[in-house]
């Protein structure tokens, strides 16, 4: 029997972390743990001396509501784990975990349990949640068919990992409910502050939680992290890597936790808390090779707040593509050739050494949207960065973002084709000979290449069918995407796209856009 809900399957919310008793009675207050929050500003530039922008988005909860027809499950005063709850609850439901129920002085003895506590409790309640669904007929779904899906806020995601990484935390036949795992500003390789990772002695408040060798054995990755030091792998054999998703905030500047201590600490290229390079998964195979990213976007958002990455628009779209959604696209950027400024060169013909760090941006957009799926640009640490050694040499490949494109969310439902722009900048880098800055003719804030390509695909309505894709660079054909492209089939069922680019310069670039397209929830 197949599960006739599908891709409608319930989300159980689990939020991050409480440090102080205040906060975590709070948290306990509160019916849905901030997953009910909304925005009415955002920040369009980096600049926090100016205004806020108005938009409005009315909370994850209200919209999953409005535009998709899920629930809650709250009735009578009662929760589903609550003893006296009798009823079924549909497949569209939203579920919040209340871990810190039994932590706070309202509800429970004022202690707060270890991480691996509330990985043991979310697998049980998961089996709660198949239950309730299942039984009742109009779902039609059988346990074995019964899936949910995890969504995460920072330490939230840990959790998740936590009990889905390491078996003695929790039961087999829950983690096989589980079909997707969406993190917003998880600490997946820890928390540091000053560039030191949290202590691992600092219990107070359970914050050693953020240890990466606390992290390594209650994520079962012990063996990696003394290889490696980092432990944001993700085990294949534990949960597959393609069907995690992680969200990334850039904005530091607006997270005022400690009354801005945190960001101060934590530092450029982090959301006030989270530093980018700690906030995404790896997935690793059964011999402990990197296999590939999970699914990675970013926004300029910081950790929580006002300006959080939970209550905004571009998480939501995110969230709800990679649930929903029907296509999935993995962009790469892949290096051919680099042209040094011609002096440069001369001093590399020479043989002295020359070094550089290249910054790669990229912006994507839906076709018709005033926002962004994913947002890397230098302003807010959030590039993608390879040396000029590295591109030299075989590390020439460099891993963009991954964005979800929907059917169901098209600006002009007549269309059948779905459309996005993409923006690539790469900007100048600060050229250095024999370890040296190389001042001439350096101009800060150029670009060796930067122009947007419309990119609008057809996915085949078959699985042997063909795709049919256009684009254009909006240099060559502004607002068009007529250029054919021929889609190159994989072994794995999916199609690469590849759309070459060139600054014609020297210095300059030369290389191609790679995307690796899909279908999803087919």
């Amino acid at each position: 029997m197949s599960n006739a809900n599908a891709p409608f399957h319930p989300i159980i919310y689990v939020r991050g972390y409480a440090m102080t008793q205040a906060e975590i009675n709070e948290t306990t207050a509160d019916p849905f743990c901030g997953f009910n929050l909304g925005s009415t500003v955002y920040r369009a530039t980096p600049e926090k001396d100016k205004p806020a922008k108005k938009f409005v988005f009315e909370s994850p909860v209200v919209r999953l509501r409005s535009d998709f027809g899920y629930t809650d499950v709250f009735e009578n005063g009662l929760d589903i784990i609550d003893p006296g709850w009798t009823d079924t609850i549909p497949s569209k439901s939203i579920v919040i975990y209340h871990y810190y129920d039994q932590a706070s002085t309202l509800l429970g003895g004022g202690k707060t349990p270890e991480i691996e506590e509330f990985a043991k409790g979310l697998s049980k309640l998961i089996l709660r949640v198949r239950d309730l669904v299942c039984q009742d007929p109009n779902n039609r779904v059988s346990p074995a068919e019964f899936r949910c899906y995890l969504v995460a806020h920072s330490m939230g995601g840990l959790v998740c990992r936590a009990f889905l990484q390491n078996p003695k935390l929790g039961q087999a036949e829950a983690r096989k409910c589980v079909d997707k795992v969406f993190t917003f500003a998880t600490p997946h390789n820890g928390i540091e502050m000053a560039g030191v990772n949290v202590p691992g002695w600092l219990s107070t408040n359970e914050i050693n939680t953020f240890n990466r060798d606390r992290m390594s054995k209650y994520l079962k990755l012990e063996a990696l992290y003394k290889k490696t030091e980092r432990v944001d792998w993700l085990p294949e054999q534990s949960f597959p890597s393609e069907r995690f998703f992680c969200m990334i905030g850039t904005n530091r500047a607006d997270y005022e936790v400690a009354m801005g201590a945190s960001r101060t600490f934590a530092g450029h290229g982090s959301d006030g808390l989270v530093r980018i390079e700690n906030a995404s998964v790896w997935g690793v195979n059964a011999r402990g090779q990197v296999s590939t990213p999970s699914a990675t976007a970013y926004a300029y958002r910081s950790h929580s707040g006002f300006f959080g990455i939970v209550n905004s628009e571009e998480s939501y779209q995110n969230l709800t593509r990679f649930l929903f959604g029907n296509v999935r696209v993995d962009i790469w950027a892949d290096v051919g050739e680099i042209r040094l400024p011609t002096d440069v060169q001369k001093e590399a013909n020479d043989g002295k050494e020359i070094n550089a760090l290249y910054q790669f941006e990229v912006l994507a957009s839906p076709r018709g949207k005033q926002w962004y799926l994913t947002r890397r640009i230098a302003e807010e640490d959030s590039v993608a960065c390879r040396s000029h050694k590295a591109l030299m040499d075989t590390s020439n490949s460099l891993y963009l973002s991954t964005i979800f494109l929907s059917l169901r969310q098209r600006v002009d439902p007549t269309r059948p084709s779905l459309a996005y722009s993409l923006t690539l900048g790469v900007r100048v880098p600060d050229y250095e000979v024999d370890r040296k800055f190389w001042p001439n003719q350096h101009y800060e804030g150029g670009y060796l290449f930067r122009d947007s390509v419309v990119v609008e695909m057809i996915p085949p309505s078959k699985s042997d069918g063909d795709w049919q894709v256009t684009y254009d660079w909006q240099s060559d054909n502004l607002g068009q995407a007529a250029t054919p492209l021929d889609p190159k089939a994989l072994r794995s069922g999916k199609v690469e796209l590849t759309i070459p680019f060139d600054s014609d310069t020297t210095p300059g670039i030369r290389g191609k856009l790679r995307f690796v397209a899909s279908g999803w929830n087919v």
